[in-house]
C-alpha cells in the first residue's frame, strides 16, 4: 500500500510515519509513507494556496489549482514507476530543484480525475493511463465529512493507494470536492485547525490492519470495534498484585471457558460503555438473554 499526504507541514507527520508500529512498517516495505508539500504546486509567485471567499465572509479558502495539481502529480509517479521504486516529490527535493514543471501546475481546475481523466488533450492519454494504474482513494479531512470508523478502516486497508488532502483554512473551494475527492471524512464532532492529525490518526488505523504489519495478525481481528464489541479486558503477570486477582477462568487452561468470558466481557463492557453499537451487532438468543439478566441486576442494584 501507499499513502500520501497532501499538506503545508510535512514535518508534522514524518514523527509518526517513522516511529513504532507505522515506522516498521516502512522499513519492512510494507506500506510507503510520504508528505508532501502542496504549496510547491502554487501558480503564482507568491507561492499562495488560499484566497479570500467570494461574496465576503470570515477566514481563507484553499485555492483548487494546487490540490489538483499535487494529486495529478501523485499520480503521474506511480503511473511511471512501479509503486516500490516510486520516489516522490518532497518539499525538499522541490526547493533544491528550480521548481516544479511548469506541465504538472497548468492543469485545469475544472476536472474529475478519478472518472474522467484530464480535459486538456495533450495530457489526456498519460493521465487516463495513471487513473486506471493507481487508482486512489482520494480523500479529503472535513469535519464535515462521514465519521470514521473501524469498518471504514477495514474498507480503506483493501486499497493499494490513498491520498489524504489535509487543508489548514476557514475551507476548501467547493471545486476541490465536487471534482477531484472520493471521500470526506472526519474523526470526530470537533474542530481542529487542520487535517493533518486526523490523516495520521486514519493513516495508523489503516497500516495495522495491512498483512505482516502486527507482530500477532490475530490483535487487529479481536480489538475493540473490530468485532463491533468493546474488547474484553486484559490481564498479565503477577496473578496477585496489591490484593486484585487475575480472575481465575484466565489461568484455568480452559480455553472454552476463557473464551466464553471473554465474549461475556466484551458485552458487559459494550453495554456499559456504548449501548448503542449493540443495535450493530448479531447477537444469540443466548447472549440477549444474559444481556437482559444483566440488565435486571443494574436495576435491583440501583434500588438497593
Amino acid at each position: 500500500m501507499r499513502i500520501d499526504v497532501l499538506t503545508l507541514f510535512p514535518e508534522m507527520c514524518e514523527g509518526v510515519f517513522s516511529t513504532s508500529i507505522m515506522g516498521r512498517a516502512r522499513e519492512k516495505g510494507l506500506v510507503q509513507l510520504q508528505a508532501t508539500n502542496f504549496r510547491q504546486f502554487s501558480t503564482n509567485k507568491h507561492s499562495t494556496v488560499d484566497d479570500y471567499p467570494y461574496g465576503g465572509g470570515g477566514g481563507m479558502v484553499l485555492k483548487p489549482e494546487p490540490i489538483f495539481a499535487a494529486v495529478e502529480h501523485l499520480m503521474e509517479l506511480t503511473s511511471m514507476q512501479p509503486a516500490q521504486e516510486s520516489t516522490l516529490l518532497t518539499d525538499v527535493q522541490v526547493s533544491a530543484a528550480s521548481g516544479i514543471p511548469e506541465q504538472d501546475m497548468s492543469r485545469d481546475a475544472g476536472m474529475k480525475l478519478r472518472e474522467t481523466g484530464i480535459d486538456d488533450s495533450c495530457h489526456e492519454d498519460q493521465v487516463h493511463s495513471s487513473s486506471k494504474a493507481a487508482s486512489p482513494r482520494i480523500i479529503l479531512m472535513c469535519p464535515q465529512g462521514e465519521t470514521f470508523t473501524q469498518a471504514k478502516a477495514e474498507e480503506l486497508a483493501q486499497e493499494e493507494h490513498l491520498i489524504f488532502i489535509c487543508g489548514h483554512y476557514e475551507g476548501y473551494d467547493e471545486r476541490i470536492r465536487e471534482h477531484l475527492v472520493t471521500d470526506e471524512l472526519s474523526i470526530g464532532d470537533y474542530v481542529l485547525t487542520g487535517g493533518e492529525l486526523p490523516a495520521m490518526v486514519i493513516a495508523d488505523a489503516v497500516v495495522r490492519l495491512l498483512p505482516g504489519v502486527l507482530g500477532n495478525e490475530s490483535s487487529a481481528v479481536t480489538d475493540s470495534f473490530s468485532t463491533g464489541l468493546l474488547e474484553y479486558p486484559h490481564y498479565t503477570r503477577p496473578v496477585e498484585y496489591r490484593g486484585w486477582q487475575v480472575p481465575d477462568v484466565l489461568i484455568s487452561g480452559h480455553h472454552a471457558n476463557v473464551d466464553k468470558w471473554r465474549r461475556e466481557q466484551s458485552l458487559r463492557r459494550t453495554w456499559e460503555r456504548r449501548p448503542d453499537l449493540l443495535n450493530k451487532v448479531e447477537l444469540s438468543a443466548k447472549e440477549r438473554k444474559w444481556l437482559q439478566e444483566l440488565k435486571l441486576q443494574a436495576v435491583e442494584a440501583r434500588k438497593d
